[in-house]
């Protein structure tokens, strides 16, 4: 038995609906850009060549349903509605075409960002990580298992913060659509249980503060649900 000089981290674990068990999170992928109407509200050119990643830590990890204290350093916290996949199967340098045997479950995700922290490092042309990588930065919903849903296309992608609609589009809009991810991430990982997919947001992301309430649902799965707290 291995001793640590300190307590290791608990595993964070998802909700799979059917099942007692939890999905254990391990490393946590994010798309950028990977709807057009979004690249362009973001003032970027739309890249179709190939997806760019980010990552998000375990510690990012929020339960749906939570409360999260208005986050620290930040005067421009967004909501970034997204289709999670969570993978099942090792994948290493997989073809679109069988890409999809590696996916266990989908579910609904926010990407919260500290989006002034982004923007500044993104003018400084330095990494992302104090505008995307923080605690309750990944909100996951409860993951409906791949066999149970219906086959990926137009199923619709929306967002409503206190009952108003802010994001609404279909997964069909998907710069790269699903499979093409997985292959694309498995060229540069050994993709393993426990990683996470966050394959990107639609157009109308936007600013929320303590006292808003945002519910993101994609069809045939479980929504996601978030309330914003007063600052710790």
């Amino acid at each position: 038995m291995t001793d640590f000089l300190f307590e290791p981290p608990v595993t964070p674990g998802i909700p799979v609906e059917g099942e007692q068990a939890l999905y254990p999170v391990g490393r946590i992928f994010c798309v950028g850009r990977n709807y057009a109407a979004h690249a362009e509200e973001m003032g970027v050119e739309v890249d179709r060549e190939a997806p760019f990643y980010f990552t998000k830590s375990p510690a990012a990890c929020l339960a749906s349903g939570s409360v999260l204290p208005y986050p620290p350093g930040t005067s421009d916290l967004h909501h970034e509605m997204e289709l999670a996949l969570a993978i099942g199967a090792p994948a290493f340098r997989v073809a679109p075409e069988a890409a999809m045997d590696a996916v266990y479950a989908l579910g609904c995700a926010l990407d919260m960002t500290r989006r002034d922290l982004q923007a500044a490092a993104k003018d400084k042309r330095r990494p992302w990580d104090l505008g995307k990588d923080f605690e309750g930065a990944a909100v996951l919903g409860p993951l409906t298992k791949a066999g149970e849903t219906a086959p990926l296309g137009a199923q619709r992608i929306r967002l409503e913060v206190n009952g108003e609609t802010r994001q609404d589009a279909t997964l069909d809009q998907l710069i790269h659509p699903v499979p093409a991810l997985v292959a694309d991430l498995s060229r540069f990982y050994h993709l393993r249980p426990g990683d996470l997919i966050l394959t990107g947001t639609p157009a109308g992301v936007g600013p929320v503060g303590p006292g808003d309430r945002l519910l993101g649902e994609i069809d045939g799965l479980a929504p996601v649900t978030l309330e914003i707290g007063a600052p710790a």
